[in-house]
């Protein structure tokens, strides 16, 4: 099974709430976010977004420029239904972080809260590091 079919079968069969790194929001996070992208237009990316509530939060918050990228599109499907209308407001990528094309300096905040600690080969992570490294101009951030 590859990486995509394993994501969409774990986002189709279980709840939101039945996965072991489920939070009902991510309070240290949107702290960690608010304290560096200061200006509401600040571009951010939730990397592994899946269906976390940051994107919500982050809209509630007045937040404009944001994108979300998951390797699942069952995940990235269900966020934009829970969003509704307000999923209109976010550009979503489906695809592997360590392979899809992101534009160079694209974003000033890089969020991720797990993608990176389930890469288990040095390749994976090195190719993790050079999107990062590539697609963030001011601030990465893990948390």
């Amino acid at each position: 099974m590859n990486l995509k079919t394993h994501w969409d079968t774990i986002y189709d069969k279980k709840a939101p709430d039945a996965v072991s790194w489920y939070r009902p929001h991510l309070e240290t996070c949107l702290e960690l976010i608010e304290g560096v992208a200061t200006k509401h237009s600040a571009s951010i990316i939730d990397v592994g977004g899946g269906e976390s509530t940051l994107v919500d939060d982050l809209l509630v918050r007045g937040y404009s420029n944001l994108t979300v990228l998951d390797i699942s599109q069952v995940a990235v499907d269900k966020t934009k239904e829970r969003l509704g209308r307000a999923s209109e407001h976010v550009r979503w990528l489906v695809g592997d972080v360590t392979r899809t094309k992101l534009k160079p300096s694209a974003y000033e905040v890089w969020h991720d809260r797990a993608v990176f600690h389930f890469l288990t080969s040095t390749e994976e992570r090195l190719a993790y590091v050079r999107q990062v490294a590539s697609g963030s101009h001011r601030v990465g951030m893990s948390s």
